[in-house]
């Protein structure tokens, strides 16, 4: 290749010069070098000739646009929940542990989007079987894993809870469409003081069915329900006030996952403490 000639570079311009009234006043034409990127843009206004500084690059600019995900594609609300991509500009080099991370992001929000109930329901197998481990290995302190009761209370993760979340989440933010504190409020009070009780009742019962002890349902429930609920408002209604009032409904799921980690070594506990024979 060959590099431009200069001579020819000033003819063609004096030559745009001369027509430029062919030109409308947002005309431009960009001029580059080929061993080179496109550094300056050329304008031809109706009033004359200007050479434009390099355009200055910002988040539109970035690459990982894949993160821009709808609300629509996980059955949400149908609010846009955005953003632009992160990571360098243009012509910098970013950090590769650092575009590495968007990517696993980017590639679970792609997923949530596609695939909004298994991707929840995955989710929060794996946080429950996360859980029950620890309640294992920390509080009750067993010389070895209990794996009929850590698949079991994994499977519920997977089954009952995680596309239960999904679906009460998505009906409780179409049920209320109130915004600000007290939309947040109302969705806390149906969601602590309806769901839940009956919510950990069904876990509960479940649970101990599974399990293979469907006669100490009652005996289970009258003994550890009321003190679980009771736990379960300690921990849930200061998270999830800030959860209904500042993350987007299909985001709702993932940040209470997280929070459910702890939830669920307490749940654990509850669930696999002995029933006192009375």
């Amino acid at each position: 290749m060959v590099a431009l000639n200069t001579a020819t570079l000033t003819q063609k311009s004096h030559l745009l010069w001369t027509r430029h009234s062919h030109f409308n006043s947002q005309s431009r034409i960009t001029l580059c070098n080929p061993y080179h990127r496109c550094r300056n843009r050329i304008s031809v206004p109706a009033n004359g000739f200007k050479v434009f500084d390099p355009p200055e690059f910002s988040f539109q600019h970035s690459s990982l646009r894949s993160l821009r995900v709808s609300s629509g594609g996980s059955g949400g609300s149908g609010d846009g929940v955005g953003g632009g991509g992160f990571g360098g500009s243009d012509g910098a080099g970013g950090s590769s542990g650092g575009e590495s991370n968007w990517s696993l992001l980017s590639w679970y929000l792609s997923l949530l989007a596609k695939h909004p109930v298994m991707t929840k329901a995955i989710t929060s197998a794996l946080l429950t079987l996360v859980g029950d481990v620890i309640c294992q290995l920390v509080i009750d302190q067993v010389p070895s894993l209990d794996l009929k009761r850590t698949f079991i209370f994994t499977m519920l993760g997977l089954i009952l809870v995680g596309p239960t979340l999904h679906f009460w989440y998505l009906y409780l933010s179409k049920l209320v469409t109130t915004t600000g504190a007290s939309g947040a409020f109302l969705r806390l009070l149906l969601d602590q003081f309806l769901f839940s009780p009956i919510f950990i009742g069904t876990f509960l019962s479940t649970l101990v069915t599974l399990e293979g002890n469907p006669s100490n349902v009652i005996p289970k429930l009258q003994q550890e329900w009321f003190s679980s609920v009771i736990a379960n408002w300690q921990l849930w209604i200061p998270f999830q006030f800030l959860n209904f009032l500042f993350v987007p409904q299909q985001f709702q799921v993932l940040a209470a996952n997280f929070i459910a980690l702890i939830w669920n070594v307490i749940l654990s506990f509850k669930a696999h403490k002995e029933v006192v024979a009375k």
